[in-house]
């Protein structure tokens, strides 16, 4: 029985190994493809695309490192991301105690227009979005993109961290009111500190998402000192359309906080989403 068994697991795990190269290879060339070809020029990368660069040619960055349409890009992609996360978890973090820890009439289906939420394309409510925003004079305004991201993301964080929150057992809520803790106090001073590894969990794919978001700054941003880096990168591929090698550089260049942030937070991130399995 064991000599049938082993062979048959080390296969499925040569498969799985398998399955996990390939997949990772996906990811890995064509990033490498972008860094190898930021340092080359438009002749080297017709010829040798997937080779070393000969010779180097290192301009392609530090032309970009500086210019300060890049670094003003750079900043407004982490205010909006950043106080973007901000509003969302902290708003996220208190419904989602509400829905855990409270009892009260039409709970479950308000909790269900959360996960509907999950369902509506944000394509669908751009255009809708910018009249909305237009009529509120928040076009050309960091908080036109900062708030619509915010509300957007809503619905999974909370799905998210209700779900970490009902595994906190209750007798630490029980033995928390006996010592004189108010519902918020709980909250503020017990939950959120051992809820750490959830928020850390949807604070990363919020940053992530926002660093991401092309669409949405593209609609609300004309005046070009507040784009982002995604907006500034189709900018910057227009104006360089014949230099290649440059924009890959560009591309690289923007990739690398955001890819820096994921390295760091990589095992909360991790431990987050299997708290919330978990529960």
């Amino acid at each position: 029985m064991t000599s049938t068994a082993n062979p048959a697991l080390r296969a499925r795990r040569l498969v799985l190994h398998l399955v996990c190269i390939a997949v990772g290879a996906l990811i890995v060339v064509p990033v490498w493809f972008g860094v190898l070809g930021g340092f080359k020029d438009n002749g080297q990368l017709s010829v040798n695309p997937l080779g070393w660069p000969d010779p180097w040619v290192p301009s392609n960055y530090t032309d970009i490192l500086t210019s300060g349409v890049f670094w003003r890009q750079l900043g407004n992609s982490v205010l909006i991301a950043v106080t973007g996360t901000f509003i969302m978890v902290a708003a996220a973090a208190m419904a989602a105690f509400v829905f855990a820890r409270f009892a009260f009439r039409g709970r479950e289906l308000l909790f269900t227009l959360f996960g509907v939420g999950l369902m509506f394309p944000f394509a669908v409510a751009i255009l809708p979005l910018f009249v909305l925003l237009r009529g509120l004079g928040l076009l050309d305004n960091p908080l036109g993109v900062i708030l619509p991201q915010a509300a957007f993301g809503l619905p999974i964080t909370v799905i998210i961290l209700r779900q970490f929150f009902r595994t906190i057992p209750g007798e630490v809520e029980e033995a928390a009111i006996l010592d004189g803790c108010s519902p918020f106090g709980f909250f503020w001073r017990i939950l959120l500190p051992m809820a750490r590894p959830a928020l850390a969990t949807v604070s990363v794919l919020a940053l992530v998402t926002s660093w991401n978001n092309f669409m949405l700054p593209l609609v609300v941003f004309t005046d070009q000192s507040w784009w982002t880096l995604p907006v500034g990168v189709q900018a910057f591929q227009g104006q360089y359309s014949d230099d290649t090698a440059r924009v890959l550089a560009y591309v690289v260049l923007s990739m690398v906080p955001a890819l820096g942030f994921y390295a760091v937070a990589e095992r909360q991130l991790i431990s987050g989403l299997s708290g919330s399995v978990k529960g």
